[in-house]
């Protein structure tokens, strides 16, 4: 073997590993940014409070940290019991009018496994592109397709994975991993397969019998 193909093999190989970092590290790394950004404002706002009342932040370092986590955890909460109301959807629909926000918004949402209703992302099993055997893939909503009965189903590429297949598939040909999350399928796509899904989602092998239909997963969430 050439010292060429050497090399670029070499070069190709730290250029996948780099890319599976940055996938990988991304989503961490927005939301550490936003929470720093928001955790800053909070404490420039507390300080500014004690600083009128005459209580100098700095001599009493703890009360000021406990009073900035206080706030920061409540704001927290406020937001995320906002986001069930009807409120939210009124300031969406007004900031849907900005060019590009429903393209931003939907590209954030694909790194939120705890979505629920008919926009949850759920870890499913079909058929392979061979004659046996099945493929992992996502479910990004459980909306009906145009087709009668049948959802779609995304296949994406690894290890980088922002491309890929859509298939419209019967739903009782739609296996849900109800334990795997988009995180963990994540994970098996950036690791080539050198992880199995059983690694990743800690879980013994199952026969495609254990694994809930869609047709049935629905049934039993209707029910909740």
């Amino acid at each position: 073997m050439s010292l060429s193909l050497k090399n670029n093999r070499a070069v190709k190989h730290f250029l996948e590993t780099a890319l599976q970092g940055l996938f990988g590290l991304l989503p961490v790394v927005i939301v550490s940014i936003v929470l720093l950004w928001l955790y800053g404002k909070i404490g420039n706002f507390v300080e500014w409070v004690l600083g009128i009342v005459g209580f100098a932040p700095q001599k009493h370092a703890f009360i000021w940290t406990l009073a900035v986590l206080t706030i920061f955890f409540i704001l927290l909460y406020f937001m995320g019991h906002l986001m069930k109301t009807g409120l939210v959807k009124f300031i969406e629909s007004q900031f849907k009018k900005i060019p590009g926000y429903t393209t931003v918004r939907d590209i954030i949402n694909i790194f939120n496994s705890s979505k629920g209703g008919e926009n949850r992302v759920l870890v499913v099993i079909i058929r392979g592109f061979a004659s046996e055997g099945y493929n992992i893939g996502l479910m990004y909503s459980q909306k009906e397709s145009i087709l009668k009965d049948h959802y779609t189903v995304t296949l994406s590429m690894s290890p980088i994975p922002n491309g890929g297949f859509m298939f419209e598939v019967h739903k009782s040909n739609i296996h849900v991993i109800e334990e795997a999350t988009f995180d963990d399928n994540l994970q098996y796509l950036l690791s080539m397969g050198v992880k199995s899904f059983t690694e990743v989602i800690k879980k013994e092998p199952q026969s495609i019998e254990n694994f809930p239909t869609l047709e049935q997963w629905l049934q039993r969430d209707a029910l909740h």
